[in-house]
């Protein structure tokens, strides 16, 4: 089960969640400070630890559109958080997906703040409402590099499968 944390409308922007005067810092250790800086209250309970891995953060369309700053998912990433939105931004989706930031397509998601998420791979249970929505379940091959943690570790796996199994022949 994964509450609800934060809830967005749609064409949320790369800007709002990692603002651009903070691209000086770049290193995925160091953007989690700055996710949604913006929105002080929330900014300041992500920072503070009052926001427990796996929460979850609701939007509507176009989640991520704007830049193709790949700090906008890393600052997610370092929080862990699981983003639902109706629809992601082309380019955001990718950068999360090689990050391995947790996202989930869910077209028809209604939630508020505090609701409790039961997510499945095929529906999101709203626990709160008693509503069931579909999810869009993402590409395998994406998949798999979001369950690997990444396209670097996705393909660091992929390599030592390789390599044990020419060992073994």
């Amino acid at each position: 089960m994964a509450r609800v944390v934060l809830k967005l409308g749609d064409d949320i922007s790369t800007d709002i969640i990692y603002p651009g005067r903070f691209m000086a810092t770049v290193l995925p250790t160091e953007t989690p400070q700055y996710a949604f800086a913006d929105h002080p209250e929330f900014n300041a309970r992500l920072k503070g630890g009052q926001i427990p891995p796996g929460s979850v953060v609701v939007a509507g369309k176009n989640f991520g559109c704007g830049s193709s700053r790949e700090q906008a998912a890393s600052t997610l990433k370092g929080h862990e958080l699981v983003i639902v939105a109706r629809n992601f931004a082309r380019i955001f989706l990718q950068n999360a997906i090689n990050l391995g930031l947790r996202l989930v397509v869910c077209p028809e998601i209604e939630a508020e703040e505090g609701d409790e998420l039961e997510i499945l791979p095929d529906k999101i249970i709203n626990r709160t409402s008693g509503k069931e929505f579909k999810v869009e379940p993402l590409p395998e091959a994406r998949q798999a590099i979001i369950d690997a943690g990444g396209l670097i570790p996705y393909t660091r796996q992929r390599l030592l499968e390789k390599v044990a199994c020419r060992r073994k022949a």
